[in-house]
């Protein structure tokens, strides 16, 4: 439970000046409590708890109703727990392969390489955020909605655009995936 007075959420969600920072002090401690129990390590749970106080710094202004704010609140130190958890999980998982059992990627032309960084600038920043997220940092789609603010059909309408118009800048490139493997098509 979080011992934050209901009078101190509603000033915070109205932007009143210095109510957020007092709400974060008072949220804390009751925060890390909660993340010591819930990751698997304290450090998981410091950034855990980070993340959260900083959600709740940038998204105080949409809550809705004060009665949602505590379980708000655990639910993305929850969320994000598990989220290290998984990215630990991962990590140790290619620790124990031997170097030569590692996964390797298949390479990529050098000038295919080049023009997918440049379709990816020419992106809006809306659309590059939510593909670098999704596609480059491997997240879920629920976690770059949580993680933008967004709801998950907005990302998921993002994403398709923004895949839509990388394809697009590469097929204009003269790329054309066959098997597999990159090949210039003749005009």
């Amino acid at each position: 439970m979080i011992r934050a007075e209901t009078q101190l959420i509603e000033a915070a969600t109205r932007g009143e000046s210095g109510a957020v920072q007092r709400l974060l002090s008072v949220c804390q401690p009751d925060l890390k409590r909660f993340a010591r129990r819930t990751c698997a390590s304290t450090e998981d749970a410091e950034d855990a708890v980070q993340i959260a106080l900083w959600q709740l710094y940038r998204k105080i202004g949409a809550l809705r109703t004060v009665a949602t704010f505590a379980t708000w609140m655990f639910r993305i130190v929850e969320r994000e727990c598990y989220r290290l958890l998984r990215l630990r999980s991962k990590a140790e998982d290619l620790d124990e392969l031997a170097p030569q059992d590692m996964p390797q990627a298949p390479e990529l032309p050098t000038d295919l390489r080049m023009d997918l960084v440049r379709a990816m600038e020419r992106l809006t920043p809306p659309y590059r955020e939510v593909l670098i997220l999704r596609d480059v940092h491997e997240l879920t789609a629920p976690e770059v909605a949580a993680q933008l603010g967004l709801s998950l059909e907005a990302v998921k309408s993002r994403l398709h655009r923004a895949r839509a118009q990388v394809r697009e800048q590469l097929l204009a490139s003269g790329y054309w995936l066959k098997d597999g493997v990159p090949e210039s098509v003749e005009p």
